[in-house]
């Protein structure tokens, strides 16, 4: 709309709102056309479809802008919502500048939250409330519903109080009064959901305090059973502003609705191929609809990208149109080509890590003939924070630095401490600072009291606090269920403990030797430990009740703990014991510097949201990884089109270099697992990937998308090469073919056929349910002798194992 269409749209106005039209407004000139198309179109509903890279949020602060300098609206007749305090402050700064000044009038810019707290607190008695109320805290929530939970005579531990919040949360999520909870969710919590609920309200009421949820549903309330006030804002709000709509959770969308419905001056701001937050109440299908709930709506799609090289959006493009339920749109860029987005298979995630650790450093350095790339500009996106131990560890291990954004780093996590803490505890019971770590975690019952209790009776003895504590309940000293729960763990320590170690045998003895007794009498030493240090490192977090805490564990949060903890045992796989690996992490996290330097960013691809980097390695593309399959067990199809969208933003964070790769093998609760190459893979383009390894040995396709059809042919060959091409296989090879047969012996366990002919060949490639993949190294009439990769040398009957060829990926 041109400056005279704007004086034409003010035909009958004021003198100054006409002047106001009439100003320059440098800020247009700086927008391309769907841009400025979606800034000038201010009567009515506008949905501004702004695809990955756009310039969505200079379109938006250049909105609002233009409210304010055409005159259309003060400063406090607009609001403008986003989901961060980041976010806003960052639009306010913006719109700040184009204004050439500050943008402190315009009041009502801030995260649903804020400006619902300012909502409530002037209209707090119409929801029962005084002015002054109180915001819980995720803690006093918790405490509070212990006790409602307890009142009602149910066990907390069979039902702990996390679960009943997510509950009520998502109840909220959904504008949800306890009076309004559907039938099919009444059987929650054991049927006592909808009457917890209730009785958290009314709690919540004598205390003068809301939660976090409370704060929307309150004011959506107050709109619906009192129009007089939704009316004054109606007309108070002239504007309305909606950043990451495809965000939104139904309170929020019936919030804006009821503003929004008289004026209908909305303008909402987002992309439907980025709506990644179901599992937290998003409801994508708020933007889906948006023409349907504002007939007549204005719909911009912003498509030029200023990010990514189109090599990029075309892979990105190709994923994403997988999914059936989306707006559509085709993003597209005017710089160069740039380097196709790069495709490559490892043999497992050792090797990935291995890999990806070596690239960084020689991008870093400008060895890999591209420009030097600082570490600040490169990120490894994964899926699941326990992928992120592996890259890690090997970081650490090659001086590598790197930063973990949206959480901790694997080994300052809190359940990776816990477990560490039973881990050193079990190897030195004199480990005071251990020992208080876990002494009442999980919980045993063990309060301050009883904590003390043990402390006096370890220093008046000058014991350890694990011998305090076997003292105090030996001499009864903590009673009832704490003392019951302490001598359990005392005893497990001991157990525990016990099992570092095999039977104690005398040095340098045979079976049929005589025992010696010299002047110095006889040496001994312990023999092998009975069962590895991994089997005791799960027995330890499983006998403690650990594990099972974290298994009750109902929040969000719960399975990735999980997760966590089976990465922390797989870790120990590379250790002789659980000694050298505690070690280990003591010296690398003691290395570990927190200079401000260069570092490589690690995180999940829910934490990159809104985030970009010159060069992005998207690793663990495996079907039930990435795709998670839990995600699409829990919502099936529509959890897969959000995990294909969670796709589309780890690739869209790139602007110059995409590298994807995935893993043949993966350790799965402690048993080595082929793995599926995710099905996003077959859905890149062709075109516009290049395959970094080369053809390998295998005829047709294989993995998700070539087994049920017409394979693109990317993940073949990237499959192909990996398995044979790797360092890991061609080390096994080498070991193969230097290593001498074995000569055959007698053994007691096992019957062998010596007239057996083996079918199997010296140095061929074979694979065992529980062991792996390995070669042949010795062949005793129907036994063989394998070097497995990752399992070492074993003997097994041939029956047993199959050629590795004939194992279905």
């Amino acid at each position: 709309m041109s400056s005279f269409d704007e004086m034409d749209a003010f035909e009958g106005a004021s003198l100054s709102a006409r002047a106001m039209a009439a100003r320059p407004a440098p800020y247009l000139d700086e927008l391309n056309p769907e841009q400025r198309l979606a800034v000038e179109t201010m009567d009515g509903p506008v949905l501004m479809l702004a695809g990955a890279g756009t310039g969505k949020t200079k379109a938006l602060t250049a909105r609002i802008a233009h409210l304010l300098t055409t005159g259309r609206a003060r400063q406090d007749e607009i609001l403008a919502v986003t989901f961060t305090n980041k976010a806003a402050r960052e639009m306010k700064e913006r719109v700040g500048r184009l204004l050439g000044g500050t943008a402190d009038g315009v009041r009502w810019l801030g995260t649903f939250h804020s400006i619902c707290v300012k909502l409530l607190r002037r209209h707090a008695e119409l929801v029962g409330l005084k002015s002054n109320f109180t915001i819980l805290d995720t803690d006093d929530q918790i405490r509070l519903l212990k006790q409602l939970i307890r009142a009602e005579g149910i066990d907390d531990k069979r039902w702990p109080p996390r679960m009943l919040a997510n509950i009520i949360d998502g109840w909220k999520n959904r504008a949800l009064t306890p009076d309004k909870v559907p039938a099919a969710d009444a059987g929650a919590y054991n049927d006592k959901g909808p009457k917890l609920y209730a009785a958290y309200q009314a709690r919540l009421k004598e205390l003068n305090a809301v939660d976090f949820g409370d704060l929307l549903l309150h004011v959506v309330v107050i709109f619906q059973k009192h129009p007089d006030v939704l009316e004054q804002y109606q007309r108070w709000f002239k504007y309305i502003l909606v950043d990451e709509y495809q965000d939104t959770n139904v309170a929020q969308y019936l919030w804006l609705r009821l503003l929004a419905a008289s004026h209908k001056n909305i303008c909402c701001v987002g992309d439907d191929d980025q709506s990644i937050y179901g599992w937290r109440g998003a409801e994508v299908g708020n933007i889906l609809r948006f023409e349907k709930d504002f007939p007549g709506a204005h719909v911009v799609r912003l498509e030029q990208n200023y990010r990514s090289t189109p090599h990029i959006l075309k892979a990105a493009s190709g994923v994403i149109k997988g999914n059936s339920g989306r707006l559509g749109k085709e993003l597209w860029t005017e710089v160069p080509d740039g380097e196709k987005v790069r495709l490559i298979g490892h043999w497992d995630g050792e090797e990935e890590a291995r890999w990806i650790g070596e690239e960084v450093e020689s991008m870093q350095s400008g060895t890999r003939g591209m420009r030097r790339v600082s570490l600040d500009d490169m990120a490894i996106l994964v899926r699941a924070s326990h992928q992120m131990r592996a890259f890690e560890d090997r970081f650490l291990t090659i001086g590598l630095p790197y930063r973990v954004i949206g959480g901790p780093r694997f080994y300052e996590r809190l359940e990776i401490r816990d477990a560490m803490a039973y881990f050193r505890l079990v190897i030195s019971p004199d480990d005071d600072l251990a020992f208080e770590r876990i002494v009442n975690t999980p919980k045993r019952g063990l309060g301050d009291k009883a904590q003390q209790t043990i402390q006096v009776a370890a220093r008046a003895a000058g014991v350890s606090l694990v011998e305090g504590a076997r003292m105090a309940v030996d001499q009864g000293l903590i009673k009832g269920k704490g003392g019951s729960e302490l001598r359990k763990l005392v005893e497990g320590l001991s157990r525990w403990n016990s099992k570092l170690h095999g039977p104690v045998r005398a040095v340098g003895l045979g079976e049929d030797d005589v025992l010696d007794d010299g002047a110095d009498g006889p040496q001994y030493e312990y023999g092998p430990p009975e069962i590895s240090h991994m089997e005791l490192a799960e027995i330890i977090l499983d006998e403690s009740g650990y594990t099972t805490m974290w298994q009750n564990d109902k929040t969000p949060e719960g399975p990735g703990r999980l997760e966590n903890l089976k990465e922390l045992v797989k870790a120990l796989e590379g250790f002789e014991n659980l000694q050298g690996f505690l070690e280990h992490v003591s010296l690398i996290m003691d290395n570990s510097t927190e200079d401000s330097g260069e570092k490589v960013s690690i995180m999940t691809l829910h934490a990159a949201k809104g985030l970009e980097f010159p060069a992005v390695f998207l690793p663990g593309w495996e079907d039930g990884l990435f795709p998670s399959q839990r995600s699409m067990d829990e919502s099936g199809v529509k959890g897969l089109e959000e995990e294909r969208r969670l796709a589309y933003v780890g690739i869209t964070r790139a602007e110059e270099l995409c590298t994807i790769s995935f893993a043949a093998n993966r350790r799965v609760y402690g048993q080595w697992q082929s793995q599926m190459p995710s099905r996003f893979i077959d859905e890149l383009p062709e075109a516009h990937v290049e395959v970094l390894t080369p053809p390998g040995l295998y005829g047709g396709g294989y993995g998700a998308a070539g087994m049920g059809g017409a394979s693109s042919g990317i993940e073949k060959r990237a499959m192909e090469a990996n398995v044979y091409n790797s360092p890991g296989w061609k080390r096994l090879q080498e070991r193969a073919a230097t290593r001498p047969i074995s000569q055959p012996k007698e053994s007691r366990n096992t019957v062998i056929d010596l007239n057996a002919v083996s079918s199997y060949v010296m140095g061929e490639r074979v694979f065992h349910q529980k062991f792996g993949y390995g070669a042949i190294i010795g062949i005793e009439g129907d036994k063989l002798e394998i070097e497995f990769e990752k399992s070492g040398t074993k003997k097994v009957v041939a029956r047993f194992i199959c050629a590795a060829d004939d194992v279905p990926f």
